[in-house]
């Protein structure tokens, strides 16, 4: 009689392990410590986090420090003058007093704390050292004197400037001198849309040797995906929370010098927010920390 085949035992599927709940995962990090979240610019964190800063508003200390607050005065490059076009400005800097009163104002609403670094936006950051030929020469082509000298081909190429050595020294200090180590966690931005002043505080972050939860910078992740090469080595889950959508709608309408650029039908999308979160971190259910919402907070 001819052998039958062996079949190999069947073994019953091994279910996924369920998503991490994000606000239990980030309050367990934080631990009796705080959450401190770096934003690039003033609008950033609620574009991207602000239905989880709503959730964890009131059940651990939160603090929102905006790194690039200031703009600079003229002459401006090309790429700067377009923006302030765009947003319907004159001048630069009153532009960045309003974005800071913006900012100050939406903030206070959600119930966090705040700090304004004071760096310039990368739009108007200029060569810390140029070399005598290219300061002249920028009183006629300012593009010679930025760090930066157009949005498309140099800010928006997911790179930090060589130029910009400096501002990634001072912005890590500044994070350290906030959080001290043990003290709490990192929200910090993961630079999808490759815009340098995000991936310059994504690299403050990591820098810092903090823990960090990284979310997804929207609403670039509308169209692009993060860089692989750095989310790669985190060995970090992917997790999503989606609730609250439409008051973070109405708390993104109060940064009104950019909701026109950014959202021109005047539709703000209800996405749930995206987190990277270490591995390790708390389970669905908080491992052990009760999760703050009132649905189960994904």
């Amino acid at each position: 009689m001819a052998d039958r085949p062996l079949t190999p035992p069947v073994r019953p599927a091994t279910p996924a392990a369920p998503a991490p709940s994000v606000p239990a995962a980030v309050l367990a990090l934080a631990g009796s410590g705080e959450v401190l979240v770096l934003s690039p610019h003033p609008d950033d964190a609620v574009l991207s986090c602000g239905a989880l800063l709503d959730r964890l508003a009131g059940r651990a200390p939160v603090t929102v420090m905006t790194v690039f607050t200031e703009a600079a005065p003229p002459p401006h490059t090309l790429s700067a003058r377009q923006f302030l076009r765009q947003t319907g400005a004159v001048d630069a800097e009153e532009l960045y007093a309003e974005r800071r009163a913006e900012d100050r104002a939406v903030l206070g609403r959600l119930g966090v704390a705040r700090f304004h670094a004071g760096f310039v936006d990368g739009l108007f950051r200029r060569d810390p050292e140029p070399a005598r030929w290219r300061r002249r020469a920028a009183r006629l082509l300012p593009e010679l004197g930025h760090v930066y000298p157009t949005y498309r081909l140099h800010l928006a190429r997911g790179r930090v400037a060589a130029r910009d050595a400096e501002t990634v020294r001072r912005v890590t200090d500044t994070v350290r001198e906030l959080l001290p180590p043990g003290q709490g966690v990192l929200l910090a931005p993961l630079g999808v849309g490759g815009h340098a002043d995000h991936v310059l505080v994504r690299t403050a972050a990591a820098l810092s040797g903090l823990p960090a939860v990284y979310y997804s910078d929207f609403p670039y992740n509308l169209r692009s995906a993060a860089d692989p090469r750095f989310t790669g080595p985190l060995g970090a889950r992917e997790a999503s929370f989606g609730g609250g959508l439409d008051a973070k709608a109405e708390l993104v309408r109060g940064y009104r010098t950019q909701v026109g650029a950014l959202f021109p039908d005047g539709v703000v999308p209800r996405v749930p927010e995206v987190y990277l979160l270490p591995s390790g971190a708390a389970p669905a259910g908080g491992a052990g920390v009760p999760d703050p919402s009132p649905g189960g907070g994904s």
